[in-house]
């Protein structure tokens, strides 16, 4: 039996996008489900989660680990409520970025002494000690309560929505129209002040797919300024692994269980065979899966007082990898290597030397390096 191509965003795009997340093991949650944890379409973070992540922390103070108080958590969860979108979107943006890397410190009593940890809200350092869930349809009231925006797809990681996904059909029907282009577009539109910028000033990595295409950008990102990427650290075998990674009964369930039963019978006919990745696929995985993700947060986002909000591109983020990877080694007279970086003018170099600059400050091993900058 030969199956009829779809072009639908649900065929081509967004069922196929949730499949590769859910074998990322990201978390579906039906939209509807969403909602309840929400309380509303004016609510875009799931504190039941964020709660749920926070009492898994623990603090250290006089060599004895101790978990948060109630106190501490919901001061957290409140500080994580109010991004400040009254000074802007970028602001807010950026406010919510410093909590999210640098953590926030809370006020806690120990044998009746006052103690200020400063907690973490993602586990940088182990992925799989966060929550990493993902939604779809996810309804946003604008600013003016008038009409709501629906992104297609949203990832929250430990209830905070850092991911926004537009997936849309390969075809516009219009050879002089892009699919990938109007899913920037709509990102965009949707960051306005009388849009749902709230939902924005959380996230961290923006995406627009089409089954056969995919660009990222991140809060601010201009459309000239999304940028495709090159995968260049997982092998093929690596993509088609996930790619066919079977969806559980109980995913399948979740999935498919608010759509027509066709639509199950049509992927389940598509799944039975190998299925070879596309475009999408690779943009995905090689962006957020569990380790990538977080990666990319920490180490390759800065904002910059002129351009505003930068996320690296793939040239630069696998570069300053390199980089990082030369400097913590030493030769047999325990000398570091040097080393050098070709650009071209115009290549983004001096937002090259930043990331690098930020990522040997943030690296436990290499946090205590002097940085030289010489400028002709």
């Amino acid at each position: 039996m030969t199956l009829t191509p779809e072009t639908k965003e649900e065929y081509s795009a967004k069922i196929p996008a949730l499949q590769v997340l859910c074998a990322l093991g990201w978390e579906y949650i039906r939209p509807a489900d969403c909602m309840k944890k929400r309380g509303g379409n004016r609510e875009v973070l799931l504190k039941d989660q964020l709660i749920r992540a926070l009492k898994k922390r623990r603090f250290e103070w006089n060599g004895e680990e101790h978990p948060l108080s109630t106190n501490a958590i919901e001061q957290i969860v409140r500080e994580m409520s109010s991004p400040g979108l009254n000074e802007g979107l970028l602001t807010a943006n950026e406010r919510v970025y410093d909590k999210l890397t640098l953590g926030i410190t809370v006020t806690e009593f120990i044998d009746g002494k006052k103690v200020q940890p400063t907690i973490p809200i993602l586990d940088w350092d182990n992925p799989e000690n966060n929550l990493f869930q993902v939604t779809e349809e996810f309804e946003v009231l604008n600013t003016g309560g008038v009409y709501s925006r629906i992104p297609d797809i949203v990832g929250f990681v430990n209830g905070i929505p850092l991911v926004v996904i537009e997936a849309k059909r390969p075809e516009s029907g219009n050879p002089n129209k892009s699919m990938v282009d109007e899913g920037i577009s709509q990102n965009i539109r949707n960051q306005k002040n009388d849009e749902i910028p709230f939902l924005f000033s959380y996230a961290q990595l923006l995406l627009s797919i089409s089954n056969t295409d995919g660009r990222y950008g991140t809060t601010n990102t201009p459309a000239k300024f999304w940028s495709k990427w090159r995968e260049e650290e997982f092998e093929e075998s690596i993509f088609k692994k996930i790619k066919n990674t079977p969806l559980s009964d109980d995913q399948k369930e979740a999935i498919f269980k608010d759509r027509p039963f066709k639509m199950l019978s049509f992927f389940e006919s598509l799944w039975v065979k190998e299925v070879m990745p596309t475009d999408q696929d690779r943009l995905l995985i090689s962006l957020l899966t569990k380790e990538r993700l977080l990666e990319i947060i920490r180490y390759f986002i800065l904002f910059d007082s002129k351009v505003g909000k930068i996320v690296a591109r793939y040239q630069q983020t696998f570069g300053i990898k390199s980089m990082l990877e030369r400097v913590k080694k030493r030769n047999k007279h325990g000398a570091r290597e040097g080393g050098v970086i070709w650009h071209t003018t115009g290549s983004g170099k001096s937002f090259t030397m930043v990331f690098l600059s930020k990522a040997l400050i943030l690296h436990p091993s290499l946090k205590d390096c002097r940085l030289i900058v010489v400028t002709d």
